[in-house]
């Protein structure tokens, strides 16, 4: 288990109109090592039990051999958590966080298609970990990167993933938007997304799902009616 360490928050920004970048430096380590999909957890004055103060998320950045690593949060209406970091985490701030921590990982060989299946801020890990497989050159197959959200202003990394899917060969970016009514974008849920591709040809492949309870549920079961294994399948809940 990875010891309590202090980390100090040396940049804040707006992603969007409700969620939050954090990007926050480990001094006592001169390279804060993780692997792409791990997780911190933070320890926030926000109860008097130890076990209802914690609060964690997933690494959005990729690992780079520096003691800096960044964060996306949602707001969550009358989350203690987040209501705390919106409101009183400031550039300079220190907080206790122990790390990293996670199975979410990558298998050692990719040699099946990935399908990276997401809402909202579970879009972290998977930046981290297609942004490590473009910059080592990882030898891969196909990697389907699935983001499911409301609105055109809920997109999270939108811009840098489009320019990722030129630099990356095999890598597709796939927004749906579920409320959205413009143009010229892909309208609905994660699910018919991943179905259409299986079903013009069922791949090989390992599913990786993270966001809410009900998303990663649903697909699952949509996932093994589709002929694929549990084992196949990998999963992060939050929320």
């Amino acid at each position: 288990m990875e010891p309590w360490r202090t980390g100090k928050v040396i940049k804040i920004e707006d992603a969007t109109y409700n969620t939050k970048r954090f990007w926050i430096q480990v001094p006592e380590v001169e390279s804060f090592n993780f692997k792409p999909g791990q997780f911190v957890t933070l320890d926030l004055p926000i109860h008097e039990k130890m076990n209802k103060r914690w609060r964690s998320y997933s690494i959005a950045s990729h690992p780079d051999g520096t003691n800096i690593f960044e964060l996306v949060i949602v707001l969550l209406e009358g989350g203690l958590g987040t209501t705390y970091l919106f409101n009183h985490v400031t550039e300079g701030s220190e907080i206790p966080l122990r790390g990293p921590q996670g199975v979410f990982t990558l298998p050692e060989e990719l040699d099946k298609d990935l399908f990276f299946i997401c809402t909202g801020t579970g879009i972290a890990p998977f930046r981290s970990m297609s942004n490590y497989i473009q910059l080592h050159n990882i030898p891969h197959r196909n990697i389907y990167l699935i983001f499911g959200c409301r609105l055109l202003k809920d997109c999270l990394y939108g811009h840098e993933m489009a320019h990722l899917e030129k630099q990356l060969d095999g890598f597709s970016y796939l927004p749906t938007f579920s409320r959205e009514t413009g143009e010229d974008i892909r309208k609905g849920y994660v699910h018919s997304v991943y179905e259409n591709i299986i079903q013009a040809g069922k791949p090989d492949a390992s599913f990786f799902l993270c966001g809410w309870k009900n998303m990663i549920d649903d697909a699952r079961k949509k996932l093994v009616d589709l002929g694929y294994t549990k084992k196949d399948i990998h999963f992060e809940l939050y929320g």
